[in-house]
């Protein structure tokens, strides 16, 4: 139990931004198990569609600072490789 005012305050922010956050990790790691899916199916045409969406989530989860910027951009860098193998085949 928080002591102070600010305390209590600053503990009922913490819990706001706890479930924000992990309702834009749970909503990351569903966007990408689906770009995952599609690209194991072999279809380009959905995979492109699901990297917009998964890159677009990311990019406003680390706007909202859900995750590091770094993190982010690695995240992205390996799913666009994996979409280029498949432009390939």
């Amino acid at each position: 139990m928080a002591n102070t005012r600010s305390a209590a305050r600053a503990a009922r922010v913490n819990e706001r931004r706890r479930l924000r956050n992990r309702a834009v990790k749970t909503r990351l790691r569903r966007l990408q198990k689906t770009y995952l899916s599609t690209i194991a199916a072999g279809n380009r045409q959905a995979a492109e569609e699901a990297f917009r969406a998964y890159v677009s989530a990311v990019d406003k989860a680390v706007q909202s600072g859900v995750i590091p910027l770094r993190r982010a951009a690695r995240a992205k860098s390996r799913l666009s490789a994996r979409l280029k193998t498949l432009a390939r085949a």
